[in-house]
């Protein structure tokens, strides 16, 4: 068992961490001003350095990396922001990855290597008005009619909405009851019968466009299915890997409020000397560093106790619960520790609290966490309509 970072690893974290810090600090204060994603120009920068796709085999335009080095890249740009790492997000542990594991073949050469390009986005659209957390209560139906698929029903909070090329939608193809009638369609953006409701106004994640999809007799063709009905069990498998990606976005918040804090303590002054020579504030330092190691390392066991593959429903769940969790209370005391300074939209200590609780909620929230690991501790699932 090994706990540090191979040499290869440890040269690709200093690439990202150099580009994140030098390029995107002024470009992701836009975003949060202005409330709009990354440009195109932004997303083909980051493609041409290999920083899409990074864990996408080669023969579909990724790096051949493995899962930990997609999430190393991660955290470094979510320390920036989350709208900045966004889209390393989508392309490394997001629906893209659903749609190379199980998509077509076709699907996949259509797909995933524009992503990697730079040229696609593709966002995932699960929740419903009345599913959520109760996930298997979808009620959006897809019909095959011939070599086409036709899809009725409206979803929501889906991050993405409205910007996104294309979109990974949880639907019903079947009548069987529950899980077993879900499966999964590619709907493109411009596809017959698409339309989008206006973008929400969240307390965080600005620059990640979230609004409604609607669905009214949408076209695509039969291709597109992703998952057929009765396949919920893979689309949660490949959901696995996105918690983990969820978890590092979360952690980012608070090891980028770490480092932040750090600095401000050593140069802020009071009563004569920096405040960090007051105990007080190395307890909470300590405490904070205690956290984010954790998290961290609970994250990077998720994936590589994977091995490249999907990482288990129990480790993942653990990663993103306990990182949802300390991700809140790390931004929290950063600001309470920076005072004035931190509560300022002129720093970015406030928006990382922001979106410390957004992560909290999106993906499954915290509690529907707990009860995953509890499932997987015990080898069943629990019943919670009865």
């Amino acid at each position: 068992m090994h706990f540090g970072l191979s040499d290869d690893q440890r040269q690709l974290q200093e690439t990202a961490r150099h580009f994140a810090r030098t390029e995107l600090p002024a470009i992701a204060a836009q975003l949060e001003v202005d409330n709009v994603p990354p440009s195109h120009d932004l997303i083909k920068c980051y493609a041409a350095m290999g920083f899409l796709g990074i864990n996408v085999p080669e023969s579909l335009g990724g790096l051949g990396l493995g899962n930990l080095e997609a999430l190393i890249v991660l955290e470094e740009f979510a320390k920036i922001s989350s709208a900045i790492a966004f889209p390393v997000f989508e392309s490394c542990v997001g629906p893209v990855r659903a749609i190379e594991l199980f998509g077509s073949e076709t699907l996949k050469q259509r797909i995933v290597p524009a992503v990697c390009r730079g040229d696609l986005i593709v966002a995932v659209s699960m929740s419903e008005p009345d599913a959520g957390s109760a996930l298997t209560d979808l009620k959006t139906r897809a019909k095959i009619t011939g070599d086409t698929v036709v899809l009725n029903g409206t979803k929501r909070w889906c991050s993405g909405g409205g910007h996104a090329d294309g979109y990974l939608v949880y639907c019903r193809l079947s009548d069987d009851p529950g899980a077993k009638g879900i499966g999964a369609v590619y709907v493109e953006k411009d596809a017959p019968g698409l339309s989008f409701g206006p973008n929400e106004h969240l307390m965080g994640f600005r620059g990640i466009p979230s609004s409604d999809l609607n669905l009214d007799d949408c076209t695509v063709p039969v291709d597109n299915i992703v998952v057929p009905a009765g396949g919920f069990r893979k689309l949660m498998e490949a959901f696995d890997l996105e918690r983990c990606g969820n978890a590092t976005m979360s952690m980012a918040q608070a090891s980028g409020a770490l480092e932040d804090v750090l600095a401000y303590v050593q140069d802020r002054k009071q009563f004569g000397k920096p405040i960090v020579d007051f105990q007080a504030v190395q307890l909470k330092l300590a405490e904070m560093q205690m956290k984010v190691d954790a998290a961290r390392l609970l994250i990077w066991r998720a994936a590589a106790n994977a091995q490249d593959g999907l990482p288990s429903v129990l480790d993942s769940s653990v990663a993103k619960c306990f990182a949802n969790t300390i991700a809140r209370e790390v931004t929290g005391d950063a600001m309470q520790l920076m005072g004035a300074y931190g509560y300022s939209r002129e720093f970015p200590m406030e928006r990382r609290l922001r979106d410390a609780w957004g992560w909290g909620i999106a993906g499954g929230a915290i509690d529907i966490q707990k009860t995953n690991i509890a499932s997987a501790m015990v080898g069943r699932r629990f019943d919670q309509r009865r």
